[in-house]
């Protein structure tokens, strides 16, 4: 698992890769915001609130996938946890 996990995610570009809804899947825009379970993300000017443990994305077009409901807190905990290693 990268290190990507750990940093901030506001004002990165998020990539939806898989979701239940298929609506969301390719929605790509830059992160505004963060709460424990929503991510807003900034589409074209008009700014989406998705929520975190329905999705799997990616981060600035890197190759790893991050599982949403692997980050459900709030983002200053999420800096430093640690996570299980697949």
């Amino acid at each position: 698992m990268s290190d990507s996990i750990h940093m901030p995610f506001l004002a990165r570009n998020l990539t939806v890769q898989a979701s239940p809804d298929s609506d969301l899947i390719g929605l790509s825009g830059t992160v505004v915001g963060e709460t424990r379970r929503t991510i807003a993300v900034d589409v074209g000017g008009q700014t989406k609130t998705l929520a975190k443990n329905v999705i799997d994305f990616t981060l600035d077009n890197e190759e790893e996938i991050i599982q949403g409901a692997m980050v459900c807190q709030r983002p200053e905990d999420r800096i430093h946890r640690n996570y299980r290693r697949n």
